[in-house]
């Protein structure tokens, strides 16, 4: 009888598990890669990926986006910021944002944008998930879910500085269609090395022979435990994290990356003013392109906190200063490497913030649910366009009303995904991302 390589050794074994986690590596046939595997959208899609910059704790639309210039000598809530027009098109956009500003011409600002509650845990799970009080699928889970990964070496949704699960969970989905979070409060992922990342403490041939081991001991345990989609989540990302030790440190170190490009991106710029918190924006913005050309889906940011109830000036401002020239040079980045045509950039926070009266010394705002903005850019939508108004004082939207619903079901038609019947039925519920009262796609602000 010939010899039989390890290949064939482990492919007709009992355990043969090892042989699928190594088939894995090259084909789609394996559960790992077919979880992941690139699918066919249901419509015609106009993105193929997702880039959303989550600004937690509710950006003050009427000092960024929308402008509430003051009428006559009437008291009402107005901006402390000045605006001008932008761009050929002429939207209007704060001082504070001068290099988004910049932009004004890639960006479709929805400016009617509304939520169920102005309560901020609530607010922001409904903007991630579609629901406020349950635990659900994440938008980035639903995503992969519905059309995988580019690349089967990276996760297929990234969560950066992400310090609540629930913003990047898989839920009722099987794991393997999670967020993966990198950094914590934006600080942790300065200070790990390459090898750190990548474990180079052992060779890959070994660390590939030990996870086959324990590859085939989770697939005997899974043999009786009747097709447990949590077990067999975890079997799925542990080959995830094995492949992900080859591509990702990489991904990962911008040391490569010019000192012009570090600068663009104001990578480890401190914008820090009094109680606001440097978050080092800028490396995620530089590692959320490089991640979008390496095929990921769907790739979180996080930004905060935009909660100035106090101090409304300053934080504002150091937040606009923090954040400004990264998404610039992101949106600059992507525009000139031909990725921006089917990248939908999505910027906004769980609600938006009512305007300072003038007049009055008080330098805090509140929490405003019903009325808030949003942007997006590339991706399908209309450049340079306005879609939604508000009433003279910011507090009601009067024309073009976007909810979170619908918000989410339009993303997923530029996805080419169909929102009313992406759902999987748990514990007896049908669950979607647009929920039981489902969403309307914003056909006016698809290109």
């Amino acid at each position: 009888m010939p010899m039989m390589n390890r290949r064939q050794m482990l492919q007709t074994a009992s355990c043969g598990f090892g042989y699928l986690a190594l088939s894995g590596l090259a084909s789609a046939d394996s559960a790992v890669a077919g979880a992941l595997y690139p699918r066919l959208s249901v419509l015609r899609p106009k993105a193929r990926r997702v880039i959303f910059l989550n600004m937690s704790g509710g950006p003050a639309q009427m000092d960024t986006f929308d402008f509430k210039p003051q009428v006559g000598k009437k008291p009402h809530a107005g901006s402390i910021a000045a605006f001008k027009r932008r761009g050929d098109s002429g939207l209007w956009i704060s001082d504070l944002l001068p290099n988004l500003a910049r932009h004004a011409d890639k960006l479709c600002l929805l400016n009617g944008m509304t939520a169920d509650t102005s309560i901020h845990a609530q607010s922001m799970l409904q903007l991630h998930t579609g629901d406020r009080l349950r635990p659900c699928p994440s938008m980035g889970a639903w995503i992969t879910y519905g059309l995988g990964t580019e690349n089967q070496n990276v996760p297929g949704f990234i969560s950066f500085n992400t310090a609540k699960p629930s913003e990047y969970s898989s839920a009722c989905l099987p794991a393997v269609y999670g967020g993966t979070p990198i950094g914590v409060n934006g600080e942790d992922m300065r200070y790990a090395t390459i090898a750190d990342i990548r474990g180079d403490h052992l060779p890959m041939g070994i660390k590939r022979r030990q996870l086959d081991l324990i590859q085939s001991m989770n697939q005997r345990h899974s043999a009786h435990r009747d097709n447990d989609p949590q077990l067999e989540g975890v079997i799925q990302t542990m080959e995830l994290g094995f492949r992900m030790q080859a591509q990702a440190p990489d991904l990962l170190d911008i040391s490569n990356e010019s000192n012009a490009t570090l600068k663009r991106y104001a990578v480890g710029q401190d914008y820090s003013a009094g109680t606001c918190k440097a978050s080092d924006f800028g490396r995620q913005c530089l590692l959320a392109r490089r991640f979008c050309e390496a095929g990921v889906r769907f790739i979180k940011l996080d930004h905060g906190s935009w909660d100035q109830h106090t101090d409304h000036r300053r934080d504002l401002t150091a937040n606009c200063a923090s954040t400004d020239a990264p998404i610039a040079a992101l949106l600059d980045d992507l525009d000139e490497r031909g990725l921006l045509d089917d990248t939908l950039v999505v910027w906004g926070g769980e609600f938006g913030r009512p305007g300072l009266t003038p007049g009055q010394d008080k330098d805090q705002t509140g929490h405003q649910h019903r009325a808030f903005t949003f942007w997006m850019a590339g991706g399908g939508v209309k450049p340079g366009h306005v879609h939604g108004m508000t009433n003279e004082n910011g507090s009601a939207v009067v024309e073009g009303a976007v909810h979170f619903r619908d918000l989410h079901a339009t993303i997923l038609h530029l996805l080419g995904l169909d929102h009313e019947n992406l759902a999987v039925v748990s514990g007896g519920r049908r669950i979607r991302l647009t929920g039981l009262q489902g969403g309307k796609i914003v056909t006016g602000i698809i290109a």
